[in-house]
């Protein structure tokens, strides 16, 4: 694909939307990181002048933007260490750090899972050629710790993901929420869709407009004004532990995006604020796709989390 050129003129002058939010919902293809980038690099600008992402649209406004040519999507292999619970030669099974995101995307084209993978496979992985994850059946959040497991050829990726797509691999996660909770256990089931007025947020939903989640929880140690949860996804939507808590109203620690004001409140009762949104990933369970036999792994409690257990606790 050749690089483009495109203008158009703003018709209502929009004083509280920024450029770069404007320019996101009419071209909802395009990230709004991607539009950053485009207008911070210069290949967006307004009346022939550069500008920042947070300027303001005014009517009469010619926007000009010049589509530069996409560049490759194949990740480069790099030498990140990994921290492997199992592995042959089927598949691995990862114990993955927060701050570590999964496969390549705007504004993270390196130093991903998927360029560690790269090389500590060295081509065996499923899908290379292409595809902007190679290997990866399911993904973990970049804050998210914990089991991720990786498809080593395109047999194996398959069965997996039919197990993902027919719920039949267990998963359960550590998590600790503002407040306490009054049940020793619960069912949520809520309906997520991806949030009416924030794109990179998604929502429970009463309509018909979300799809189906279900997460089942149990306490497993009351905290100073937090609690210690288990939880299984019976569902594998984005967001769902976080958006479900949320729903009940008790939002994660350390997640400003779905509970800033519970988190602002933590931080009064306790002094703690946490360096990350407390969630991992605990417990993986399938049936390996080679032996046919049912397999479990589990990845201990990384120190941030076991350190804010420390200081919540009575």
């Amino acid at each position: 694909m050749n690089s483009r050129m495109e203008h158009f003129i703003v018709e209502k002058s929009l004083p509280k939307e920024r450029l770069d939010k404007f320019l996101c919902e009419k071209f909802p293809a395009a990230s709004r990181g991607a539009l950053q980038r485009l207008i911070e690099e210069g290949h967006i600008r307004v009346n022939g002048k550069l500008v920042k992402p947070t300027h303001s649209p005014r009517a009469g406004d010619e926007i000009k933007i010049h589509w530069p040519e996409p560049k490759s999507a194949e990740a480069l292999p790099e030498k990140i260490p990994l921290d492997i619970l199992f592995e042959d030669k089927s598949l691995l099974v990862l114990n993955k750090p927060a701050g570590l995101v999964v496969h390549p995307a705007a504004g993270h084209e390196e130093h991903t899972l998927v360029n560690a993978l790269l090389h500590h496979c060295k081509g065996s992985l499923s899908g290379i050629g292409g595809v902007a994850r190679p290997g990866i059946v399911h993904r973990l959040d970049k804050e998210t710790s914990g089991c991720l497991v990786v498809a080593k050829n395109d047999e194996t990726h398959l069965a997996l993901s039919k197990q993902f797509a027919e719920r039949k691999v267990k998963k359960i996660y550590n998590v600790i929420v503002c407040g306490e909770l009054k049940n020793d256990s619960g069912e949520i089931r809520a309906a997520i869709a991806r949030h009416p007025a924030h794109r990179k947020r998604m929502a429970a939903r009463d309509d018909d407009s979300g799809r189906a989640a279900h997460t089942s929880y149990k306490i497993i140690e009351r905290l100073n004004s937090a609690t210690l949860v288990e939880a299984q996804i019976h569902t594998g939507r984005t967001h769902q532990i976080r958006v479900h808590f949320q729903h009940i109203s008790h939002p994660l620690v350390g997640d400003d995006t779905y509970g800033a004001r519970q988190n602002a409140r933590l931080k009064e009762l306790t002094n703690y604020a946490a360096p990350r949104v407390m969630l991992h990933a605990k417990e993986l369970s399938f049936v390996h796709p080679r032996t046919e036999k049912e397999v479990n792994f589990e990845s201990p409690l990384p120190k941030d989390f076991r350190d804010a257990l420390k200081f919540l606790r009575r």
